[in-house]
């Protein structure tokens, strides 16, 4: 977010261990949900395709226009909290090419602070004040994360046997309390007006008491429809709940976001999979590939028509500058 002071050969190692780990995550994971899927059936995957009813595919639609109304919301509380104002159509088109953008290709912090400075450094904003937009927005959706995880595994601390033993039951519901303590402190602190945070030249304040309840408000909805839309592409015979397949999504999905494999493949299907075990693979492969298509390609398609939209018009206003 600062210009760094690290050696040319620091600079050339990170650029090298990121794609690294990310091409590491995607060779495992593929080789996991190559054993899961080895004896999958692709007449089942049609089937399972056909057997979303209608209604269901209307709801799936109805939960990706909310994912991205949310997403535009979590710019519009940063810039209200960086006291820029900015046309909230702008924000939703550069909302969508940058989350679908970030989410397919990976290294979500990097991909989405470019499009952001390109969008709106034009729109009056400063570099550093588009790095606090970009740290506010990931705070954000950490802060979502948090809060839909404390609460899906306080009510159902069962969960964490889904996607891997690792830790017992009341344990999770316990970790689960704390996680949301820190939502709390969170808010706590932006209410104490703590000092703000000092990196090097980076400075990041926490917000006024209203900005942060609009966040903590804000920030778990996207994630909620965003679980809406696998919810909806499973069947109703053996689904074990919305607060299951809540749960096992958010996991998936952030596990794939910290794997920095482009667009969390493998890692994300992998995790859902193994957390749905009620249904065959199948169908919990066929029901991630509507949530891929409707949540992350569609979107992006959008996106890259909008971004060619708004290039375009940047040239043509130069030209005509420089014409004039």
């Amino acid at each position: 977010m600062t210009p760094g002071s690290s050696s040319s050969g620091g600079a050339n190692w990170k650029n090298f261990i990121w794609p690294l780990i990310g091409l590491l995550a995607i060779t495992i994971s593929c080789w996991f949900l190559y054993h899961e899927l080895k004896d999958m059936s692709w007449a089942d995957l049609k089937a399972a395709f056909r057997a979303i009813p209608p209604l269901h595919w209307l709801m799936i639609i109805g939960c990706t226009l909310a994912c991205y109304v949310n997403l535009a919301l979590y710019d519009v509380i940063a810039l209200q909290h960086l006291r820029k104002k900015v046309n909230f159509a702008f924000v939703t088109g550069c909302a969508l090419t940058t989350y679908s953008l970030a989410h397919t290709i990976g290294a979500s912090a990097f991909s989405g602070a470019v499009i952001r400075y390109r969008a709106y450094t034009t729109k009056g904003l400063s570099g550093p004040e588009v790095g606090v937009l970009v740290a506010f927005c990931s705070l954000t959706f950490a802060l979502a994360v948090m809060i839909v995880l404390g609460v899906a595994f306080a009510l159902s601390p069962d969960l964490v046997a889904r996607i891997g033993d690792f830790i017992p039951a009341e344990m999770a519901r316990w970790l689960a309390y704390g996680t949301l303590a820190l939502v709390a402190a969170y808010l706590i602190s932006a209410a104490l007006k703590l000092p703000e945070l000092k990196i090097r030249n980076f400075r990041l304040s926490y917000p006024s008491l209203p900005i942060a309840i609009k966040q903590v408000t804000v920030a778990p909805v996207e994630v909620l429809f965003a679980a809406g839309i696998l919810y909806f592409a499973l069947p109703e015979a053996g689904n074990p709940g919305y607060l299951v397949v809540m749960g096992v999504f958010v996991v998936g999905f952030s596990l794939a976001l910290l794997s920095h494999a482009p667009g969390g493949i493998g890692v994300f299907e992998l995790v859902v999979i193994t957390g749905l075990p009620e249904f065959p693979p199948e169908t919990v492969l066929a029901a991630l590939l509507v949530f891929r298509l409707f949540y992350l390609i569609f979107p992006l398609v959008l996106g890259l028509v909008l971004v060619a939209g708004f290039e375009h018009g940047q040239l043509k206003a130069k030209r005509e500058g420089t014409g004039g």
